[in-house]
Formats: C-alpha cells, sequence, structure tokens
C-alpha cells in the first residue's frame, strides 16, 4: 500500500464508518476497490452495483453520479485525516537537509507533484467540484485553511525572520505560492490531464527560481 494512495487509505476508513447504512457502506467500499484496481474512469455505476449486489438504481438513488460517489467517502476522509496528513507532510519538508526556503519549495513542489500524480484522477474530480460547488468550497476550506494555510504561514514567518525573504505580508506571500504553485497543477493535471510529458527536475526548478525571484530578499550591492 502506498502511503501517498488516497484510495487505499479511504478502503481501510469506510471499514470503520458507522455512520452509514449497511448497504451504503457495501455500496462505498466497493467502489473505492473497485476505483483503486481499474481506475475511476473505467469503473462503471453497473460494476459498482454487481459487484455490492445492489441494484444501479439503488447507487443513483443514494449518491446521483459516480463523481457524487467519490465525494461521499472522500469529503469525510479528508475533514478526519488532513491534520494527520499534513503534518506527516510539513515533517517530512522541515528537515536538517532544508537549509533554506529555497529548499523547503523545492521539496514542497516535488512532494505535491508526486502526490497528485498518485491520485490524479481523485484530484481533478475534488478541484472541479470545488470550483463548481460554493457549498462545498465552504465546507472544506476551513480544514484546509487551518492545516495547510496555517502551516505555511508558520515557514513562511521563520524564513522571514531569518532574513531570506522581501519584507511583504506573509499572507501575500502564501497568496503567491498557491496562485504559482496552485495554478501551474491545476493547468498540468485538470486542464491538460492527458499531456503525456512528465514533470521533471528542471521544470520544478524552473518554478521555484520564477517564484524565489519575486520573494527572495535581495542584498544590500544588488
Amino acid at each position: 500500500m502506498s502511503k501517498n494512495n488516497l484510495l487505499d487509505a479511504m478502503i481501510a476508513q469506510t471499514k470503520l464508518s458507522k455512520k452509514q447504512t449497511d448497504k451504503q457502506q457495501k455500496i462505498t467500499e466497493t467502489a473505492i476497490k473497485l476505483f483503486a484496481e481499474k481506475g475511476f474512469a473505467n469503473t462503471s455505476t453497473s460494476e459498482i452495483a454487481k459487484a455490492a449486489g445492489v441494484a444501479e438504481g439503488t447507487i443513483f438513488r443514494h449518491y446521483g453520479t459516480k463523481d457524487n460517489l467519490l465525494l461521499s467517502v472522500l469529503l469525510p476522509f479528508l475533514k478526519e485525516s488532513l491534520p494527520t496528513m499534513a503534518e506527516d507532510v510539513f515533517n517530512e519538508l522541515l528537515t536538517d537537509q532544508v537549509a533554506n526556503f529555497e529548499d523547503f519549495l523545492r521539496a514542497l513542489a516535488k512532494n505535491r507533484i508526486a502526490f497528485i500524480n498518485e491520485n490524479k484522477e481523485i484530484f481533478q474530480i475534488f478541484v472541479k467540484e470545488v470550483l463548481y460547488s460554493e457549498e462545498l468550497k465552504n465546507e472544506i476550506f476551513p480544514y484546509i485553511s487551518e492545516n495547510i494555510f496555517q502551516r505555511i504561514a508558520k515557514v513562511v514567518d521563520h524564513f522571514k525572520a531569518r532574513g531570506e525573504l522581501v519584507d511583504l505580508p506573509t499572507i501575500t506571500i502564501q497568496r503567491l505560492l498557491f496562485t504559482i504553485i496552485g495554478g501551474f497543477l491545476f493547468s498540468r493535471f485538470v486542464l491538460l490531464p492527458n499531456q503525456e510529458e512528465t514533470i521533471d527536475e528542471s521544470e520544478i526548478d524552473q518554478i521555484v527560481q520564477f517564484i524565489m525571484d519575486g520573494i527572495r530578499k535581495k542584498s544590500q550591492s544588488e
């Protein structure tokens, strides 16, 4: 089981869920297993229904669409697991080898690209739903803010205090980071999902340098 694979983790969580009826739990467990085995796009609702031993109409009645079926498991999972996931990621990134903010930024970009590569279909569905659903955005944003934005802010403050970054408000630097890195990930994994070219080290370096050129504190001689 990959530590980055959300479907594997979601399978384990559905077995512990007590908030669904037996039939709903059987549907969600079966769906997530099939998504993990075959991929989301290659799994039909009829296959899920057959494997779960229910009528396909039962799935439509409870969830409406296959996307909603995935989200019905994904959202509770994120709410419960995001604090631990975020802590693990930042503990992994903020090691003795990370000597400066540029190192942190490069490690963060590599980490998130690897994570999204492992969970590409889930990322695409989640982002598209967040873009179109104000309710979903309002539901999930507090968890992202508390567990990700605030952690990023602490890292930015740390390296600002060391004199590495320009004297801009932390929230401004945060927004620049999320706009550039988030926009890059969105374009590569959502807008251009069928692009075969992999993201290599040189492309990551270009993104990091582009950001650092804007927020690195210049020496007096420059």
